[in-house]
């Protein structure tokens, strides 16, 4: 038929404009598989070194698989899903293995399983189906919602953890590797054991993660992604990737960073929970700016900007300073221990402008536990100070609780609460500065998937199968009696001290 040939010729051109593309042949072939279109998961650093190290195992190979820009052309035209590599229908691999960032690509995970024929819940699969393993950022906070999908959870980084899953794969039968991996740090199989919320920490001597393939079909355009770090020194009480996550911040020498970037790689892309707080980032970028390189980078903290760090980026084609607050106001930063203050954030501005920046990019949060109108209006005047000195672009999230955080257990604001935040700010800031919000009803969605067990995990396919948007979301909630964290642990109203002691214990609103 001529969509099949159409959705093949597609693929062929994407890999025809590739550089780095692996290919083997092997007796164990792993589809590696990522909920999102082709242009998302090629730009995940983590997805493309799970890619390098499944070739580099004697006996395995990797065909990547993505969820098809149009996944009705697939259903339309009856095309299995197939890979890349070979174009080999996926169902007829051993294993495929997902790379989960977040909780709204379990849509993604349900899509990419139906179009390889595969049965979604691990219950309905038998011996002849492919084994379905996942890891990725979401095993960070809570993979539990997978876990009704999943025959195996691979925790935390798994630069050592695929390789021992492949060795155990290619040697054991299905009941014999599942018991084993049951009983091995990193490795959780739903019904059978494994350690919760256990987060795995690859070797160092396995940094730097990188890019494999460089491609124009991406967010990051022909841009060549490496790690000068990994994880973070900071504590901010939000975030998954803080401190004591997984053992602090590894940095790595600028001489290694340097030795892997290909001699081809015109853009580099930094990427990191905290670059700028590499203590050799300065030298790093002026030797690649030096070099006649583009250079981005992942993260910029306010309190680590310098003026020659922001004239570098510029001369390294960066065209606007993006920073992030990640509070309303100063008495919210200081509640999440997010360590910025309006003049570091003011500096920063000066400094973006005086490099012949043309704009300032500032990420925010609302909706954080005891914020008032009080803190959005601060976050409005700042706002309309900053824009004095450049024009500013303000992203706005809702906030929405993490697991394995000080704020595990910290209620959403409330749908209707944080639309209303929302326009407060672009009222305030009209005519003033620009307001990009996210939104509030899927920060709700993605709250409920953070917040509870496998049976939101349910929810979530019942949803999909009901068309994904919004309101099957909340019926398919409601029906399978999800309950979050927070509220499953509250007792006659009364605080529980192993949550956040800031928080207060009540009920989390919804709507």
């Amino acid at each position: 038929m001529e969509g099949r040939y159409s959705l093949v010729e597609a693929v062929r051109t994407r890999l025809a404009d590739e550089q780095g593309t692996l290919r083997k042949e092997a007796p164990y072939r792993v589809a590696l598989c990522y909920p999102s279109p082709y242009h998302v998961g090629m730009s995940s650093l983590g997805y493309q070194t799970i890619y390098r190290e499944i070739h580099l195992h004697p006996g395995a190979t990797a065909e990547r698989v993505f969820l098809p820009d149009d996944v009705e052309v697939y259903r339309r035209t009856r095309t299995p899903l197939f890979t890349y590599e070979t174009e080999a229908p996926v169902s007829g691999l051993p294993m495929l293995a997902f790379s989960v960032a977040y909780e709204l690509e379990l849509t993604g995970l349900f899509s990419m399983l139906e179009l390889a024929q595969v049965p979604l819940l691990k219950e309905e699969r038998s011996e002849r189906h492919p084994l379905i393993v996942a890891g990725g950022p979401l095993t960070f906070s809570n993979p539990d919602p997978l876990e009704p999908f999943v025959d195996v959870l691979l925790q935390g980084e798994a630069e050592e953890l695929i390789h021992t899953l492949l060795d155990a794969a290619m040697t054991m039968d299905r009941e014999a590797l599942l018991a084993h991996l049951a009983g091995l740090p990193g490795f959780r199989v739903p019904g059978r054991g494994g350690k919760r919320y256990f987060v795995a920490k690859a070797l160092d001597e396995r940094l730097p993660a990188r890019s494999q393939i460089i491609t124009p079909h991406t967010e990051l355009r022909s841009m060549f992604l490496i790690e000068p770090e990994r994880g973070c020194s900071r504590g901010c009480h939000y975030c998954v990737m803080r401190r004591t996550t997984n053992g602090g911040m590894r940095t790595v020498p600028p001489e290694r960073v340097l030795s892997l970037i290909p001699e081809h790689a015109r853009r580099v892309g930094l990427v990191g929970a905290a670059v700028t707080d590499h203590p050799r980032i300065v030298e790093l970028l002026r030797t690649l700016v030096d070099a006649g390189r583009e250079v981005g980078v992942s993260s910029l903290r306010a309190d680590r900007l310098t003026q020659e760090l922001v004239d570098t980026l510029r001369r390294g084609g960066a065209t606007n300073l993006t920073v992030a607050a990640d509070g309303a106001s100063q008495r919210m930063r200081d509640l999440v221990d997010r360590k910025h203050s309006e003049e570091q954030i003011v500096r920063a501005a000066t400094f973006a402008r005086t490099a012949g920046m043309r704009q300032l990019k500032v990420y925010n949060v609302v909706g954080l536990p005891y914020e008032e109108d009080a803190d959005i209006d601060e976050l409005i005047r700042f706002t309309a100070e900053l824009s004095r000195i450049i024009p500013v672009a303000l992203g706005v999230a809702p906030f929405v609780a993490k697991r394995n955080t000080p704020l595990d257990g910290a209620p959403f604001a409330g749908i209707r609460e944080v639309e209303g935040k929302l326009e407060r700010l672009r009222r305030g800031l009209k005519g003033r500065a620009e307001v990009r919000p996210t939104s509030a009803r899927w920060a709700w969605v993605e709250y409920m998937l953070a917040q509870c067990g496998p049976e939101a995990g349910l929810a979530a396919m019942d949803a999909w199968k009901a068309g994904a948007g919004f309101a099957a979301f909340k019926k398919a909630f409601d029906a399978r009696g999800c309950v979050p964290y927070l509220a499953r642990r509250v007792e006659d109203g009364r605080r529980n001290p192993t949550v956040w002691p800031s928080v207060p214990q009540a009920a989390p609103a919804a709507l």
